[in-house]
Formats: C-alpha cells, sequence, structure tokens
C-alpha cells in the first residue's frame, strides 16, 4: 500500500515563482490565516525583508520554487543560509498542474505561484 504523505497542519507554505528581475510570492498560513501575495524585487535588501517576515511568523515555513535559469541561485542561497526549509519544483510538474488547474496552457507568474 502506498504511504501518504500529508502536510504538517502548522506549517506556513511559501511559494515563489522565480523572474529575472521580480519574484512572485505566495503565503499560505495554517488555517484561519489569509493567502499573502507579495512581488519581491531581486535584490538582497528585499531578501533580508521577506525572511524577516518568514522569522516573525509562528509556524514553520516550508519554501517552494521552481528553479528558472539562474535566477533562483541568489534567493535560494539566501534562504538556505538563513535557514529555511526549501524545496525545488520541477518545470513540467508545474506546467501539468496549471494545465489542470486552468484548463489552459496560459503561462503568467502570480497563477505560477498559486
Amino acid at each position: 500500500m502506498t504511504g501518504s504523505n500529508d502536510t504538517p497542519e502548522r506549517l506556513t507554505l511559501v511559494a515563489i515563482d522565480i523572474a529575472k528581475h521580480y519574484h512572485d510570492v505566495l503565503i499560505e498560513p495554517p488555517p484561519p490565516g489569509r493567502r499573502r501575495r507579495l512581488r519581491l524585487a531581486n535584490q538582497l535588501d528585499e531578501f533580508e525583508q521577506l525572511a524577516g517576515y518568514l522569522r516573525g511568523l509562528k509556524n514553520s515555513v516550508m519554501i517552494g520554487f521552481e528553479a528558472t535559469g539562474n535566477y533562483h541561485r541568489p534567493l535560494a542561497y539566501f534562504l538556505h543560509r538563513q535557514g529555511f526549509a526549501l524545496r525545488l519544483i520541477p518545470t513540467l510538474a508545474l506546467a501539468r498542474t496549471r494545465e489542470a488547474m486552468h484548463n489552459s496552457w496560459d503561462k503568467n507568474d502570480p497563477k505560477d505561484a498559486r
């Protein structure tokens, strides 16, 4: 029988769609929290603001992102050095999920973060 690997209840999920100049961020805290969307410039000071916000949350944080060229490397390295749990989401998996959820191949960054 296949084992189940459910997300723990008290885990804040963060999805980041990587781009050259700006990253779209979706933060989903556990219920009854509300989703929050951010647009993050590819700059160290904004990375520090995001890390500070995430450290201020009461729950542990897991961050998932799609690698895009080499643009993900500075942010991934920074977040890893800050001690956050990171997960790489394969591009093909993201494309298939987008097609299934939206019945379209249309790509846009906020939709990808969702």
